[in-house]
């Protein structure tokens, strides 16, 4: 299968992609943080009941079926793409609406996941009020530049977590998030060299993303085969599932690839992020997300 981001082609071969490798199903929590620490990712299937997220999905979908996103004679639930967009800004009113719905809100309180959140970081854990839900229509050229989590969340701790849930099935040719192989490694180098160039920035300057240092969308590039060259490592992909979380720290590279669903479906996904309650808190976080709030 061929993979673009951005435009950019991935070459299919073993030097440029990996797979991404799931957690095995009774792993303890130290082995879980033990892997996190080596890896920078966990991939934990059906971590939640695939029927509650199909809930969530259907339910996303019901409420974008006056902006005539949705194919006719389609159940909502599927989120197969009319081949139009909504012109008027009302899908954009409805995404930020959804995000703050107690529907949305209680899936991402679910007890089991905060707990795990507690169990992992030893501490009570907070969940950043800015969270995301993500629309991917099929074959938009755009897709979510390489970056890692902390250059968007520098006013805060570094041991924050980021769980990236997909809404839905999420086979390869729907993108989804990938991964580059061994890169905690790469952005906390990255970061270190950021805090030593931007020593001189005002306080402001240092927490923006969109300094001079990074690029125009605050990431660290569009062609993710450059970065594979750079470092001498693979991008790592996977067929995710309706109940499948993938958590990864602040540092991690990632990306996505293009949706080309050969059957017009709509790609959904959710990202939140947990820390530990008692560490540092980003001020900016803690306001809901919206389109224009420049992080």
């Amino acid at each position: 299968m061929d993979l673009t981001s951005n435009g950019y082609p991935l070459v299919n071969s073993t030097e440029q992609l990996g797979k991404l490798e799931p957690c095995a199903p009774k792993a303890s929590i130290d082995e879980l943080r033990e892997q996190l620490k080596a890896q920078g990712y966990l991939w934990l299937r059906n971590f939640f009941p695939r029927e509650v997220v199909i809930a969530l999905r259907q339910r996303y979908f019901e409420r974008m079926k006056p902006t005539g996103i949705l194919a006719d004679n389609t159940e909502a639930g599927e989120g197969i793409f009319s081949g139009q967009r909504d012109q008027t800004g009302q899908t954009t009113r409805l995404l930020m609406e959804f995000v703050r719905t107690a529907a949305y809100e209680s899936f991402c309180f679910q007890p089991k996941l905060w707990q795990f959140y507690e169990q992992m970081l030893g501490s009570d854990v907070y969940l950043h009020k800015r969270k995301i839900v993500r629309q991917s229509y099929p074959l938009d050229p755009k897709t979510t530049d390489a970056h890692y989590d902390l250059i968007y969340l520098r006013g805060g701790t570094d041991s924050v977590l980021s769980s990236w849930i997909p809404l839905g099935d999420v086979p390869l040719e729907m993108g989804g998030l990938t991964y580059l192989e061994g890169s905690d490694t790469f952005g906390r180098q990255m970061e270190a060299d950021f805090a030593v160039r931007s020593a001189a920035f005002s306080p402001e300057e240092r927490l923006n993303a969109y300094n001079k240092h990074m690029s125009a969308t605050g990431g660290i590039g569009k062609d993710l085969s450059l970065l594979v060259n750079r470092y001498q490592t693979r991008w790592l992909v996977a067929d995710y599932e309706a109940g499948d979380m993938v958590v990864h720290t602040s540092y991690m590279i990632h990306a996505s690839t293009q949706n080309i669903s050969h059957d017009g479906r709509m790609r959904l996904s959710t990202d939140i992020r947990y820390q530990r309650i008692r560490d540092e808190i980003d001020a900016r976080w803690q306001q809901h997300w919206t389109l224009d709030d420049m992080l």
